[in-house]
C-alpha cells in the first residue's frame, strides 16, 4: 500500500479556518480538529475533512464497516479494526497529518476492554465508536502561517476539485439558526451530588480507591444546526483541542483544552489536567487565583495521583526506561478556568502501533479516577447516565503512525433534537462538597452561556 501516490499542494492561508471548512460542515462524516485560532493563541494545527472513503462504527459487540458504499460487520476488537483499514504510508513532509482515521473513541468503549457492570441509564444509544478513513484533509499551519492540501490516491479531477474548493472562502449564505428550547436540566440536584459525593468519601476511607470523578450532566431540547452554536463555542470558550464533528448520528462540539495521546515518530506525549480555579475579571484577583492553585496540596497531591496512572498506562506501550514526566504541576489558562496540567513523555516501543497505546491507555485517567478500574465501577454506580463520548476522545490516527487525541472534556452532544454536556471532577479524601459541586459549575460555565445565547 506504501507505493500508492502521494501529493499536497499549498493552499492560500485563511487566519480562520472556521471560514473555509464551512463549506463543508453539514457534509457526511465532515470534521473539523480544531486549534481555537485567531480566538485562542495555544493550538497550532487545524485539519478537516469529510466524505472518508471508508466508515468504522461500533454499537455494543459488533462494528458495521462501510468501504466505498460495501457494508460487512465485524465483532473482532474496534482498534483492530481500524488498523486492519489503515495502511501504513511513510509521510512526504513533517506534516502533522497526510490522511488517515478521524473520529471518536466514546467512554463507554472502554467496556469491550473491561469488564464493568451496566448500571447507569444509556438514553441516547449513541455508538461507541465512530471513525471514518480519509484520503485527503487540509492543514492549516498558524505559525507558519500556510496551508495544505494532501491527498493519497485521489484521482487527478478529485484534486482540481479539492484544490480549488479549498483556494478561497465562499460568502457566508444566511446560515441555519440553532435554538435552544429550555434552561439546561441537571440529572442530579444538589442532593443528590451531595448523596453520590458522601458514597465515594465512603469508599475513599474503605481504601477502593485514591480518587474518583464525579460529574453531572445537562440537557436541553433545541432545534436548528448544531454548526451555529460550534461556531459561537469556538468564541467564548476557544481551546486548543476543539473540534466539530458531523456524524450520521450525532454532531459533536468540543473545546477541549486537554491533549489524551500524542505520538509523532515514536515520541509519546500525555498531558493530564487536575486541578481548576475559575478566572476572575479583576487582574488582582485572577493572579490570586493563579497562586492559590499553584500552591494547593490538595489538587497537587490530585495530579501526582494521575499522574502516576498515566505513567504506568503509557508504560505499557513505551520502551522500558523511557518515561518521564518533564513538566509537572504546571499552570495554562482559558477562557474561564485556570488548569494544573503536567506532561508525561515516553517512547514508543518498537512491536507497538499508536492504536495499541491508544487502546492500553483508553480511557483517560484523569477523567476516571485512580485506580482506573475501581473507579469507573463506583462511576457507573453513582452517575445516572452513561458518560458516552463525554471523556472518550476525539482526534486522528495517521497513515504514517502519527497520533493525536483529546480527551473529550467541555464538550456538547447533539443529537434527535436534545443537546447535552457534563462537568465534574475529581474527588479526594480531603475534597469538600460544596467546593466541588462548585468546581463542576465553573467547568460548566461556557457551555452554559452558549446554551443561554441560544434560548428562545
Amino acid at each position: 500500500m506504501s507505493s500508492l501516490e502521494q501529493r499536497q499542494h499549498a493552499l492560500p492561508y485563511f487566519k480562520d479556518s472556521a471560514l473555509l471548512f464551512a463549506a463543508i460542515a453539514n457534509q457526511p462524516w465532515a470534521i473539523f480538529l480544531d486549534s481555537g485560532y485567531p480566538h485562542s493563541q495555544q493550538g497550532r494545527y487545524d485539519i478537516f475533512s469529510c466524505k472518508p472513503v471508508c466508515t468504522l462504527v461500533t454499537h455494543g459487540k459488533t462494528t458495521l464497516i462501510n468501504r466505498e458504499g460495501v457494508n460487512s460487520e465485524s465483532t473482532a476488537d474496534p482498534f483492530l479494526l481500524i488498523k486492519q483499514q489503515l495502511p501504513d504510508i511513510p509521510a512526504i513532509n513533517d506534516l502533522p497529518f497526510n490522511g488517515g482515521a478521524l473520529g471518536y473513541f466514546s467512554y463507554d468503549l472502554a467496556r469491550r476492554l473491561e469488564r464493568l457492570p451496566n448500571l447507569a441509564k444509556d438514553e441516547e444509544k449513541i455508538a461507541e465508536m465512530a471513525v471514518g478513513i480519509y484520503q485527503w484533509a487540509v492543514i492549516v499551519d498558524h505559525l507558519k502561517q500556510q496551508s495544505w492540501l494532501v491527498g493519497v490516491d485521489i484521482a487527478e479531477k478529485d484534486w482540481l476539485a479539492l484544490i480549488e474548493q479549498f483556494s478561497s472562502i465562499e460568502p457566508e449564505k444566511d446560515e441555519e439558526s440553532f435554538q435552544v428550547l429550555n434552561k439546561p436540566q441537571s440529572n442530579m440536584t444538589q442532593n443528590f451530588y451531595a448523596q453520590a459525593f458522601d458514597k465515594i468519601k465512603y469508599y475513599l476511607t474503605e481504601g477502593d480507591c485514591y480518587q474518583i470523578n464525579l460529574t453531572q450532566r445537562f440537557q436541553s431540547s433545541c432545534k436548528g444546526n448544531p454548526w451555529t452554536a460550534y461556531k459561537k463555542l469556538r468564541e467564548i470558550n476557544a481551546a486548543p483541542f476543539s473540534a466539530y464533528l458531523n456524524l450520521p448520528e450525532v454532531q459533536i462540539l468540543s473545546s477541549s483544552p486537554e491533549r489524551f495521546l500524542k505520538v509523532t515518530d515514536g515520541e509519546v506525549e500525555t498531558k493530564p489536567i487536575k486541578g481548576t480555579r475559575p478566572r476572575k475579571q479583576d487582574a488582582v484577583e485572577n493572579q490570586q487565583q493563579i497562586t492559590e492553585l499553584q500552591n494547593s496540596d490538595k489538587d497537587r497531591a490530585e495530579n501526582v495521583m494521575i499522574v502516576d496512572l498515566l505513567r504506568n498506562d503509557i508504560s505499557k506501550g513505551c520502551e522500558e526506561g523511557s518515561v518521564n514526566v518533564p513538566l509537572l504541576f504546571d499552570i495554562e489558562s482559558y477562557a474561564t478556568v485556570h488548569h494544573l496540567v503536567s506532561t508525561i513523555k515516553g517512547v514508543l516501543a518498537k512491536n507497538q502501533h499508536a492504536l495499541d497505546l491508544l487502546r492500553s491507555c483508553f480511557p483517560g485517567g484523569s477523567i476516571t479516577g485512580a485506580p482506573k478500574i475501581r473507579a469507573m465501577e463506583i462511576i457507573e454506580e453513582l452517575e445516572p447516565n452513561r458518560r458516552g463520548i463525554y471523556c472518550g476522545s476525539v482526534g486522528y490516527i495517521g497513515f504514517n503512525g502519527n497520533m493525536d487525541t483529546s480527551i473529550t472534556i467541555r464538550t456538547l452532544i447533539h443529537s434527535n433534537h436534545t443537546i447535552r454536556f457534563w462537568a465534574g471532577g475529581g474527588i479526594v479524601n480531603d475534597s469538600v462538597m460544596e467546593d466541588e459541586y462548585q468546581e463542576s459549575f465553573d467547568k460548566a460555565a461556557a457551555m452554559l452561556k452558549l446554551l443561554e445565547q441560544f434560548q428562545v
